[in-house]
């Protein structure tokens, strides 16, 4: 992956406890200590208790020390099994720009 200056991280947590159990508001704000983090929109899945997230990071390598960090140690101290992916954000910016996504705005 070239170094990008927008960064997408996908994060799932395969978890058997509604998102309302979760323990989005003592992770929030941790995570406003994250280095690199510029925004998070939580996910819940759909009749699955997944919980998750849609990460944006300035740079490849604060969305990896965030994935193999804390990420990581939530999902061994919870038990849950996680899947991460990363994604380039300048790549894509004319196509996303041209579907008004608000992360392409500026």
């Amino acid at each position: 992956m070239s170094n990008p200056s927008r960064v997408y991280l996908y994060a799932e947590f395969q978890v058997s406890a509604p998102f309302t159990e979760a323990v989005w508001g003592e992770a929030n704000p941790a995570m406003h200590t994250v280095k690199g983090l510029i925004s998070k929109t939580w996910l819940s899945g759909i009749h699955t208790h997944s919980v998750g997230g849609f990460y944006h990071f300035d740079s490849v390598e604060n969305a990896r020390a965030y994935a193999e960090g804390m990420l990581s140690d939530f999902a061994k101290g919870s038990n849950a099994s996680l899947t991460v992916k990363l994604f380039d954000g300048d790549v894509v910016a004319e196509a996303s720009r041209g579907m008004n996504s608000p992360y392409y705005a500026d």
